[in-house]
């Protein structure tokens, strides 16, 4: 028996990156999965040919998980579709370097709407369709939040904001039998690190000097502890944040 065997999974932001790594994985596991995507369709159903390449279930849902009717559509989805919600994965996230006093209130907003609304709103929409057993919620945070690195400010001021919504919410959800945990993500490479040149020559080698480990993550690495805390294996678990980052704090 596979760990998320008759588990219905909603991924967001999962057309790409860590989202995709961990919606593939899900799919392997034995879960059906809702892979949500914004913009890039093409990429979220490759992610779903790969899944069902292998036997498993799962479709493309979009979604702009910032507005309202969109999360509510998507829980709605996966609800009418396969008839119950076991895990939602809050992936879906954005940022942008700059000194402080470069970023726009636009930009702020942006990133909160994405972070931190668009958590809110997902979670908002999933929890009636939560059944008597529970569930789980998986919010992907970042590294970010304690190493605090120069020119972030917004982006770790989005990610410690969903930090603490995990914590209040795991001690609210606790008597409905839902887990809330936070996954916070060092250095992955990702196609979104590359296009902002995370993973360029230079910043890539610091990541690595910096990370006891000794490389910088892939999407595979997040997955894996993804699946944990989706699976029953984590039963005792809530209200966590758990660093998935080789060392490098």
């Amino acid at each position: 028996m596979k760990r998320l065997d008759n588990k219905v999974a909603i991924v967001t932001g999962a057309s790409k990156g860590i989202g995709a790594g961990i919606a593939k994985a899900f799919g392997a596991e034995g879960a059906v999965v809702i892979v949500n995507y914004a913009r890039d369709q093409a990429g979220a159903e490759r992610v779903v040919r790969e899944i069902t390449g292998k036997g498993g279930r799962a479709i493309a849902v979009q979604g702009d998980v910032a507005q309202r009717s969109d999360a509510q559509r998507l829980v709605a989805e996966a609800k009418n579709t396969f008839g119950r919600l076991d895990v939602l994965v809050n992936n879906a996230g954005v940022f942008s370097f700059a000194p402080f006093e470069q970023f726009s209130e636009q930009e702020f907003h942006r990133q909160f709407n994405t972070n931190v609304l668009g958590t809110f709103l997902m979670i908002e929409a999933a929890l009636p369709a939560f059944g008597a057993e529970g569930g789980s919620i998986i919010n992907i945070g970042s590294t970010e939040s304690v190493a605090a690195d120069p020119t972030l400010s917004i982006y770790v001021a989005t990610k410690s904001a969903v930090d603490g919504l995990t914590r209040v919410l795991s001690k609210e959800f606790g008597p409905k039998k839902i887990r809330v945990n936070a996954l916070s993500p060092g250095g992955t490479e990702t196609e979104g690190a590359h296009a902002a040149g995370v993973m360029g020559t230079e910043f890539k080698k610091q990541i690595i000097a910096s990370t006891p480990l000794g490389r910088v993550g892939q999407p595979e690495d997040i997955a894996r502890v993804s699946v944990f805390l989706a699976s029953d294996d984590a039963g005792w678990l809530t209200g966590e944040i758990i660093f998935a980052n080789g060392g490098n704090k």
